[in-house]
C-alpha cells in the first residue's frame, strides 16, 4: 500500500483546492494520519473508497477527540548590553498566548478487497463552542452511522448530512457532553434512586435540611408511665 505521504500527495494533485495535512504519530506504532479540510472531506472520502489502488471500503472505527484551550509560552532569546560595560548578556523573554481548542473526528479505514490498511483521516472543528459542524461520512461508509451518533452524543460534534443524528447513549434531555475534558459530573444522578458512596456525598447538599428532633416534654414519657417508671 502507498505511504501516508504518497496518499497525501495524490489527494493534493486530485483536489488542488483542498487542505490535506500530514499529522505524524511519534509513538512506536507510527500510524500517521491525514487532516482533511471540511470543505473537501466528503469528496476525498469518496475518492479513498473508490480509487482502484486504495479501495478503502470499510471504516472500522470512528471516534472523537477533545483538544481544550491550551496556554502556550513562547520563549525568545534577546541580547542586551551589560550596564556595567561588560560583555552583552543573553536573556530570555517569555510571552503567554492561548491556543484555541477544537474537536476532532478520527476515522480508521481499511480495504477489505485489497486487504490493507489502516489509513487514518481526521476532521477538525473550528472551535469547541459554536462552530462544531463537520460533514458526515456515513453516506460514504455506512459503518460510521452509530459511531458518529456516539461522537455527537459524547463530544458535541454536529455531523451535517447524517440521516439520523440524535443521542445514542444519553437521554434526549441530557445537557453537556460527558467525554469532553472539562466536563463536570453532576452532584446527583437522577437515574440512581438510592445514591451511595461518592454520589451520596455530592447529593447531600441538595437534600432539604431535616428538622431538629422533637424533644420529649418535661416529666415522665407516656411509655415510662405505662411501665411504672419515674
Amino acid at each position: 500500500m502507498e505511504t501516508t505521504e504518497q496518499i497525501r500527495d495524490r489527494l493534493l494533485a486530485r483536489f488542488p483546492g483542498a487542505t490535506v495535512t500530514l499529522v505524524t504519530n511519534p509513538g512506536p506504532a507510527a500510524e500517521h494520519s491525514l487532516l482533511l479540510g471540511a470543505a473537501h472531506a466528503h469528496a476525498i472520502a469518496l475518492f479513498l473508497r473508490d480509487d482502484p489502488a486504495l479501495q478503502l471500503d470499510y471504516c472500522s472505527n470512528a471516534t472523537g477527540v477533545d483538544w481544550p484551550d491550551k496556554e502556550i509560552i513562547d520563549v525568545k532569546k534577546l541580547t542586551v548590553p551589560d550596564p556595567a560595560g561588560g560583555a552583552p548578556k543573553i536573556v530570555e523573554e517569555k510571552t503567554k498566548r492561548m491556543d484555541p481548542g477544537y474537536l476532532e473526528a478520527v476515522y480508521h479505514l481499511y480495504s477489505m478487497a485489497l486487504r490493507h490498511g489502516p489509513v487514518i483521516i481526521r476532521l477538525r472543528t473550528t472551535n469547541r463552542s459554536d462552530q462544531v459542524t463537520l460533514p458526515s461520512l456515513t453516506p460514504v461508509w455506512r459503518s460510521c452511522d452509530f459511531q458518529e451518533r456516539e461522537i455527537f452524543d459524547l463530544y458535541g460534534i454536529v455531523f451535517e448530512g447524517h440521516r439520523d443524528l440524535r443521542r445514542i447513549l444519553m437521554w434526549d434531555e441530557f445537557k453537556d457532553y460527558p467525554m469532553r475534558k472539562d466536563y463536570v459530573d453532576p452532584d446527583d444522578y437522577e437515574w440512581e434512586p438510592t445514591p451511595h458512596a461518592e454520589v451520596l456525598d455530592r447529593a447531600k447538599q441538595h437534600y432539604p435540611t431535616p428538622p431538629p428532633a422533637a424533644q420529649p416534654p418535661d416529666g415522665p414519657s407516656v411509655a415510662s408511665a405505662k411501665e411504672g417508671k419515674p
